[in-house]
């Protein structure tokens, strides 16, 4: 399986492996925007920056998820 890294855009990873608890994993740190177009053109660590969280820390869980 493809490994979600934080320069995957967050539209792409949602696609890989278990995509609900990759959606689960991004609403629980206040990620609304997996359902908006700014997915399609924001990568995980831009998402990360904005929205305060350690990149590699939401990188891990969302392999987590998505592996699940």
């Amino acid at each position: 399986m493809e490994e979600i890294t934080k320069d995957m855009l967050i539209g792409d990873a949602i696609q890989i492996g278990n995509s609900d608890a990759i959606a689960e994993c991004l609403l629980s740190i206040g990620m609304h925007c997996f359902g908006c177009a700014i997915a399609r053109g924001e990568t995980i660590a831009q998402a990360a920056e904005v929205h305060g969280v350690d990149v590699d820390e939401l990188v891990a869980k969302l392999n987590e998820a998505a592996n699940s």
